[in-house]
């Protein structure tokens, strides 16, 4: 694993997690971007629940070459309907040209978004903003198999390391790209969903630890439970291929406390 620091963890922990704060701009042609500004987690409840907005928009932006696999998009949703009351879903497929960059931080991901995002919340359809990117995250580190597979930085943005799950999956032949795609999609999504106290209250504590900047003992913002899909080493390479090699390739799921949260929220 890798050193977690700001919402993905700190000894391999936070990268893919933090939050990334942006001005509450509004577009051109009056597009209300505001909403969609907002912190990990903030949105968590108008996900799972139909009380504000009962349909839901999946912004599927890709540099060519790096697009998820079909089987990936019907796991992926197929995955929202089973935990959330969002049965009305739409996915828009936009391909973008690569930003030519060695590596990702997490504020320049938020720079794509702002250039490039088309669909944003409007009357009763969420919209959820996914970039696959062709560069690694700038957190790696190689020499120590510490890479990061995905992060969300707003409360309707993530970035899927594409570039990373790719180099990961054909290192073996136990494990699939669709399998690691897919994981990190729903591990995402876990956190957009306030899942591990970012945003959803935890019915019982089972939120792990890790040391932040200052070596102070913080939460993980991670479930501490084995095999859970909210456990922190899902977020990166040697954990997630660990994982699914255990699993014979199968996706991880949420544990009992995890699902217990996300119904409390207005979850299924």
């Amino acid at each position: 694993m890798k050193k977690f620091s700001a919402l993905l963890l700190s000894v391999l922990l936070f990268a893919s997690c933090s939050s990334t704060d942006d001005s509450d701009k509004q577009s051109e042609g009056q597009i209300k971007k505001t909403a969609n500004l907002q912190g990990s987690g903030d949105s968590a409840n108008d996900i799972l629940s139909n009380n504000t907005f009962s349909k839901l928009s999946l912004e599927i932006a890709y540099v060519k070459g790096f697009k998820p696999a079909d089987e990936t998009l019907i796991n992926f949703t197929d995955f929202i309907k089973s935990i959330t009351f969002k049965n009305d879903i739409a996915i828009k497929l936009v391909e973008l040209d690569s930003p030519n960059e060695e590596d990702l931080t997490t504020e320049e991901v938020a720079k794509l978004e702002t250039e490039n995002r088309t669909i944003y919340n409007s009357d009763d359809t969420l919209a959820i903003y996914i970039y696959f990117a062709d560069a690694p995250s700038n957190n790696d580190d190689e020499d120590t198999n510490s890479v990061t597979l995905g992060a969300v930085y707003r409360n309707t943005s993530m970035v899927i390391y594409e570039a990373t799950i790719k180099k990961l999956a054909n290192k073996s032949a136990l494990i699939s790209e669709t399998s690691v795609e897919t994981s990190t999609l729903n591990h995402e999504l876990g956190h957009l969903m306030g899942l591990v106290n970012l945003g959803t209250e935890m019915v019982h504590p089972h939120e792990g630890e890790t040391t932040n900047e200052d070596n102070e003992t913080v939460g993980s913002n991670h479930c501490n439970i084995d095999n859970c899909l909210m456990n922190a080493e899902l977020e990166f390479g040697s954990g997630m291929k660990k994982m699914l090699i255990a699993s014979k390739n199968g996706i991880p799921e949420l544990d009992a406390e995890c699902l217990a949260d996300l119904k409390a929220n207005g979850g299924r």
